[in-house]
Parts: C-alpha cells; structure tokens; sequence
C-alpha cells in the first residue's frame, strides 16, 4: 500500500519528501519506529516521475531485518517477495527481473558499487536506521556522495532514521523532512535499586511478573545467546511460547519470532539487540530492559577484537521502550534504577571510530581511494586504526607498499567475509587445502559448537563438524553445527570442491591459520620455574596464554584464531587463547628471514648486535653481527637512552655547568640563536650532538664513562663561545684575588657567587653578569663555609643587616676581625694576623 494513502503517520510527510527529492539529491527522514518510513515509504517513491523505469535500492544493517522489511513491503502490493520487492543478503537472493526495489545488507550495496559505480539503472538509493551509524552505511553514503559528485548527478540518496544528530542535516548539507509520528503511550517503569546477579535471572523473573499482570506478547531484550538460552531455560514451564530471536537463527525461526502465533498462545520473544529497529512483532505490548548489549571492540594497539558487553545507551533504551507502543498502549520496564538512566551513555559512537577498519580500507583502495581523507566522511577514520588495518592487508598480500590493492586483494573481495578468512580460503584452495579450509572459515565465523571446558584445539571443532555431516555423531551444540555447515556449503561452492569428511590434519589447519592470522603465529616461552606450561609469544608481539591443563599446552609452536587481549591477571598481562590449532616448526621456518637486529637489553644494560632469523617477534636462530654499521649503534644507543632517561649519562660538573650557562643565557637573551641544552631538547637530537662522541660503547658502563663536555661544546658555532665567556663567565674575582666559582641555574634566575663575607670588605656594588645587566645572587658565608645572609643588594646589606650579622659572628668567630666600617676595611681571607 502507497504510504501517502495509508493511515501511517509518514503518510502526512509525503508530499514534503516529494517535493525536498525532486530539488535535492540528498534528503533525511526522521521517523519514530512505527511510522512506516521502512515499510511503506518506499513503495510510495516508486511512483515518482524521476524513477519512471529505475530501480530502488534500500540499505539495512541486519539480515534479518533485510528479509522482514522486504516482506512487509511485498505485502504492502499484494504480491509474494521477489516479484516487485525483492531482497538480497549473502549468500541469499530473491527477486526477479520484474524486482523495483531490493533491501540489501552484509556490504551487497558496496559490491555493486565496486562493479559499477554510476549504479546503471538505479536512481534513489535508501540508508535506513541511519542513526546506527554502522561501518557499511558509513561507507555507502560516503561512497554515493562521491558517486553523485563525479558520475550521477541524477542520484538521489535517502537518509532515514528514527532517532537523529540535529546536526546531521547540517553535516550533509540536506534538507530535512521530520514526521512526528504516532506511537501509543509507553509507561516506563524503572527498578528501586540496581540489580544484582545475572542479567537472564532479572529478565526471567520479570517476564514472569508480566505474564501474570499485563496484557499483550512480551519482548524482553538481552546482550547474547548464551543469556537468552539462560532466561529461555527459567521459562519453559511460564505458559507462554518462549521464542529467541537473534542474527544466527534460521529464516524459518526468525519468522516464527516476528509473527503471531497460529495457535493464538502467548508470546515471550527473548531477542538481542536486532529487535532494537526495523523489526516489527506483531502483539508486543511489553518489552522487558535487561539493560545491557553486546558489542565487538577493537583495539588497535593489539590488532585484536573482543566482544564486550555494557551498559545499553539512552537513545537504544528509548528504542527499545517504544516497542511496546507500536500497536496499542504498552509498558517497558527496564531493569535499573531511574537513577542510573541519567548516568547511561548517551548514544554509542559511530562505528567508524571503534572498529576493525580491514575490511573498509580494502574497499577504499579497490575503489580507487588508498588515502581515506579523499572522500567527504561524517566521521573520518582514525589515522591510527586505518594504519593497522594496512600493516594487515600488506601481510595477506592485499595491499601493496603504496597502499594500492593487488590482485590478491582484488580476489580477496570477491569473497563476503573478512580478508582474513578470505585469504584463507584463497590460500587453501591454491595449496589443496579447499574443502578443509571451507570448515575452518565457517566455523570461525560462527560460535564455538563445543561446550565450555573443551579446550582450545580447532582440530576438535572440525571433527565435530565432519562427524555430523557423516553421520558418526552429534557432539557439539547441533545448532551451531548446522549453521557451520550451511556456512561451509557456501564456501565450498564458491571455491568449487566437494566436502571431505576425513579426520582433520592439525598442522594442515595450523597452516591455514597461519595464513589469515599471520601475526598470531606463536612460539612456546621457556618453561617458568615450577613447571608452567601453556605460555606463548605471539609474533605481533604479544604475550598469550592457554587455560591451565589445555592439550595444547605442549606445543612448541601455534597458530591462534580466537584470543582475547585481557589480560588473564595484571601481572604479566597476557591474552587469553580460545581457538587455535597446532604448528609445525618447518612452516615457521618457511616464513623466517635473515635481518640485522641492533638493540638495548636493559635487563644486562648491553648492547645487542646480531642477526636473527625471524617471523615478527619469533626469533628462531641467532648470529652475531661482527661489522657494526655505525648508524645502528647510534640509533639503538640513542633509543636506550631515550627509553631509560638521561640518567644513562653522566654530566662532568664543567659539562652541567656548561648546559646552565648557555640555557640561562636563552632566558637572558632569547632574541639570540642559543642551542637549547635541556633535558628535552638534548634527547630529542641525541644522534647529533652524542653520536660522535660514543665510539665504540656497548654497555650500561661504557655510556657513564663518555666525556660529553666537548660534545656539547661543539653545539656553539662561533662566536657563540667568545660571548658565552663575556656574558656567563665560570668564575668571578673578588677583592681579595680569589677566584670563586659561580652556580648558574637552566631557569634564567641570577647565578649563585657563594664567597666568604670577609673576601668582601670593602666591595659597594654587587657583582653581575651578562655585560652587567644580572646581578649575581650572593650566597655570604661565615669563615666556616656556612650562608649568612643572601642578598643581590650588596650595598644595603653593609648599611643595615651587616651589623646585625656581625654580632652573631664577632662571638662565634672572635679571632676574625668584624670591623666597625666594611667600607674601608681591607677584605681578608682568614683570622687578624699576630701583633695587629
């Protein structure tokens, strides 16, 4: 049904969509769920003069949602999906050469853009549920902007959203068309106190107090699998139908989730955050907030995901709520307390900036744009997570030194899963591997099929998967099986082999790994005391571990698929490994090469030169390097240096004495060209100003040694060291002919002349320095070396305070003259001379 004669609320925004469509290329909807803008809207565009004989392409971020929203459409024209309204996900398709409008997900948009980016054919493309700001929706409107702006100017783009960024319009330099929506009221209802204990035990026991006190199906909200099959388990004698409802579940129990049940029974749906948009359950008029939701992080210092689960935001717990008032009056109860809700993230930030950016610059330079800062982004990819992702693709071969895709990369495309598991399946199709390599992609793909407590071995997993499809057994969650198996009958057909039911290799799948993961190859660490075993080095760099008694613990070498980066305990901060396969020594040899190796060991406070023949941070064999080159020595010292601090150095007292001279003269005289001499500035250019003087130092002993007063020196051009005597001269004469030390100091503030009062009977002004501009800070000492006085004001101290200090020392020091007149006494160094 054409959404402007429908009784949905997008109806009443229609002709202003129009009218914003026929004089712009890119327009955004906001729309509350329920408003009909995924379900109705589309099939009213179709009839716009503009798109007379083009075709709509609809984006959505799930799969699931793909098929509902293609199906509620096809039933909008009275027609089966696949006649005008078809939808394409991967590995799945239906329509037809009659289809107008395809609803597509999983990256099939940026596949057809790839191919043909004028997008022949097609003139509106439709982004919905914007507002998740997923990765493929990011790079779908970047890629359309580009596409409007270069090829189409006859494209249009739709944005539609249910929640929006008022700065979004803005941002896209589009008009906005806003429909107000007609939701039913939703009573909120919030707990008294925050629960305690697992989230499926709240949920299960709230769902029971709504079975027994409200009307209508019930759509409880949980962060995974495992805890709905917890909650599902607590229900089972409720008296409702418990269905689940999350992304893995087959199209056929998808369907029985989303529709009312035949028998009229009641319904309990246990679902994930899929549930959140799009989805439409008919009868809902209860959602229950477990409160929490599961999402992948990247962290890119590591170059691994983890899943994490949170805390649910406010914009998806005011999504969630409004489920219950789609149809009718609802109510949601979320499972915190109304204290909480104010102290909830507000929104989750765009994908962009938090994920495993691989796949995207992969995309980006099949595209034609290596440097990602090309295109016009909402939120641009973060330098350093787009610099992983291309030390990745070079290490599959996707990627060359210029960041250009190769034809390994273009191959690795031409497959819907992550280059890692692309690569995989290209590498085990060219090394024979096809059929064991399809197993092993799907199962990585999927959920561990074994239960906990199985250990870490994948060779396990496949056994499994080859047991069940041979009929030899059913070990493993049957499910999850079945899906790895739908999975891995894909990928056999795309490589074009034939299922092998044999006992699995384990180095084989070792190898295979190897080639998606290849800076998981780990090496076992020396046996600690006390027998540890289990303990691994990654070739990324990364210390991992397995579970203790694991039957990998003995290997001498891995390949690791699943691992999670927590540390297992703060003291060695070690990942943790989940899925890996053993290793053969010989494939880690066929990966090493021969490089020069130059670097600090601080533990002995040595320098290492060697060669070493390696694969990342695997050493596998040692030689020493004889020839020396001296850059190296230099850049490995400097670099020990820098890591353990200036302290390595030792500073003669004329070398620091030097440095505060010439960095209280920058104070003094910043107009002039004076080296800086400060901590900072002298790590900063170590290779400079100390490479020539390290000769032949190796060792912790050797750095202390050095003399690093002429290389300091050798910072001041002429005639820098003329006028540094002149303006910061070492040492002053006082009247008594002794030549006294001056203590410069780094902050300009005046220099220290630390000198015996006695020496300076006689003397009016006080001395300076710098051409007479500084007066020096005079530190006046009693004749045993102790400070009596510090003064810049030589003249007033004789006129007023000398008199009080001179009672104190005339009694401590009574065989030293104290005249009655400094002016005109002669300055003495010692006691009054016998018979004076």
């Amino acid at each position: 049904m054409p959404a402007a004669s429908s009784p949905l609320p997008i109806a009443e925004v229609i002709p202003a969509l129009r009218a914003a469509l026929a004089a712009h290329p890119l327009v955004v909807v906001q729309a509350p769920p329920g408003a009909g803008k995924s379900t109705a809207l589309p099939l009213d565009l179709l009839q716009e003069d503009w798109l007379a004989g083009q075709s709509v392409i609809m984006l959505q971020p799930r799969r699931v949602a793909a098929r509902a929203v293609a199906s509620r459409l096809a039933e909008g024209l009275g027609e089966a999906v696949g006649e005008t309204v078809g939808y394409r996900v991967r590995f799945e398709s239906r329509v037809s050469a009659q289809t107008r409008l395809e609803v597509v997900t999983e990256g099939i948009l940026t596949r057809r853009l790839q191919r043909d980016p004028e997008l022949a054919g097609v003139g509106l493309v439709i982004l919905d549920e914007f507002h998740e700001r997923s990765l493929n929706a990011d790079l779908a409107l970047a890629l359309l902007r580009e596409v409007q702006g270069a090829l189409r100017e006859d494209l249009r783009v739709l944005v539609m959203s249910a929640t929006l960024d008022p700065d979004l319009p803005v941002r896209l330099g589009a008009p906005l068309v806003e429909s107000a929506g007609r939701a039913y009221p939703v009573e909120v209802r919030y707990l008294p106190t925050d629960p305690v204990g697992r989230v499926e035990d709240a949920v299960a026991r709230k769902v029971r107090q709504a079975l027994a006190e409200d009307e209508g199906d019930i759509l409880a909200f949980l962060p995974g699998v495992r805890e709905i099959r917890g909650a599902a388990a607590q229900l089972t004698d409720s008296g409702a139908l418990v269905l689940p409802l999350y992304g893995d579940l087959s199209v056929k129990e998808q369907r029985r989730a989303l529709l009312p049940d035949p028998a009229g029974r009641r319904k309990v749906v246990l679902a994930t955050s899929i549930a959140e948009t799009s989805l439409t359950i008919d009868g809902v008029r209860v959602v229950v907030d477990g409160g929490q939701s599961r999402t992948q992080a990247f962290d890119p210092a590591t170059g691994l995901t983890r899943m994490v689960t949170g805390r649910v935001t406010r914009d998806s717990a005011t999504q969630r709520a409004g489920r219950a008032g789609r149809t009718a009056p609802g109510v949601a109860y979320r499972l915190w307390s109304e204290r909480t809700q104010p102290l909830l993230p507000p929104a989750r930030p765009p994908e962009v900036l938090e994920a495993d950016l691989a796949p995207l610059v992969l995309e980006l330079a099949a595209w034609g744009a290596p440097d990602p800062t090309a295109l016009a982004w909402l939120d641009a990819p973060p330098a350093p997570r787009v610099d992983t992702a291309r030390l990745l693709l070079r290490g599959l071969n996707a990627l060359d030194d210029t960041g250009r895709v190769t034809p390994e990369g273009q191959r690795l495309l031409e497959f819907p899963t992550h280059p890692r598991l692309a690569h995989l399946l290209t590498g085990g199709a060219q090394a024979g591997l096809g059929p064991l390599a399809a197993d092993l992609a799907a199962l990585l793909e999927e959920r561990d099929p074994l239960p906990p407590g199985s250990g870490a071995d994948l060779t396990e997993r496949v056994a499994a998967l080859r047991d069940g499809r041979a009929g030899r057994g059913d070990r493993g969650d049957a499910a999850v099986l079945e899906r790895v198996e739908r999975l891995s009958r894909q990928w056999r057909g795309l490589l074009g082999v034939r299922p092998d039911n044999a006992e699995p290799d384990a180095y084989a799948l070792g190898e295979l790994i190897a080639l998606a993961y290849p800076e998981r190859l780990a090496l076992a660490r020396e046996v600690l005391p006390g027998g540890a075993r289990g303990r691994f080095l990654l070739a990324g760099g990364q210390g991992v571990a397995l579970p203790e008694g694991d039957a990998l613990a003995g290997a001498p070498a891995l390949a690791v698929a699943h691992l999670d980066a927590r540390a297992l305990n703060p003291q060695n901060a070690e990942g943790r490994i989940y899925l890996a396969a053993p290793l053969a020594l010989s494939t880690l040899d066929a990966r090493a090469g021969w490089a020069e190796a130059v670097r600090w060991d601080a533990r002995t406070g040595t320098l290492l030169a060697q060669r070493e023949r390696r694969v990342g941070a695997l050493i596998l064999e040692t030689r020493p390097l004889k020839d020396l080159p001296a850059e190296l020595r230099v850049a490995a010292l400097a670099g020990a240096i820098r890591a353990e601090g200036l302290h390595l150095l030792t500073f003669s007292r004329e070398a620091e004495a030097l440095r505060a001279r010439v960095q209280s003269l920058r104070h003094w005289h910043p107009e002039a060209d004076w080296p800086d001499l400060s901590d900072a500035a002298l790590l900063d250019t170590l290779e400079g100003w100390l490479g020539p003087v390290l000769g032949t130092a190796r060792t912790r002993d050797d750095l202390g040694r050095l003399n690093l007063l002429p290389a300091l020196e050798a910072l001041l051009p002429w005639p820098l060291p003329q006028q540094l005597g002149d303006l910061a001269p070492t040492h002053l004469t006082v009247p008594t002919g002794n030549r006294i030390r001056l203590e410069y100091r780094a902050d300009g503030s005046p220099p220290i002349l630390a000198v015996k009062l006695q020496e300076l009977f006689g003397l009016e002004q006080t001395p300076a320095v710098n051409g007479g501009r500084t007066p020096v800070l005079l530190h006046l000492l009693s004749p045993a070396g102790r400070p009596v006085q510090v003064t810049q004001d030589l003249r007033s101290f004789w006129n007023s305070s000398y008199f009080e200090v001179r009672k104190d020392l005339r009694g401590r020091y009574p065989k030293h003259p104290w005249p009655d007149d400094p002016w005109t006494h002669a300055p003495m160094k010692g006691t009054k001379r016998r018979g004076v």
